[in-house]
């Protein structure tokens, strides 16, 4: 039972993330995206990666975007989650005394 509530929570959060994709038609040359839809659209550029793939109209790239701003914003977003494993472990083994 706890298994298939975590699966529903996850498929829950997975499409209230794809909600809000790029290239949907939501902005305009006035109201272009800005910083934090650039960061909004690098978290979850993955999701939208694999999505891409099976609908040629999903971008995971805002074209009409405010520039600089959103591109900084695109990539601290990706780069947030791409850094999160990197870490160095600092659980010490034994044999490295």
């Amino acid at each position: 039972m706890k298994k298939r509530l975590i699966i529903i929570f996850m498929l829950l959060i997975i499409i209230s993330l794809t909600g809000c994709t790029p290239n949907d038609g939501t902005y305009t040359l006035d109201s272009p995206a800005g910083f934090w839809w650039g960061m909004w659209h690098g978290w979850i550029a993955g999701i939208n990666l694999i999505r891409s793939l099976f609908n040629p109209e999903i971008g995971i790239y805002e074209t009409i975007n405010n520039g600089g701003w959103y591109n900084f914003g695109f990539l601290l977003g990706i780069s947030t989650l791409s850094s999160s494993g990197s870490r160095p472990s600092r659980n010490r083994s034994k044999y490295s005394k």
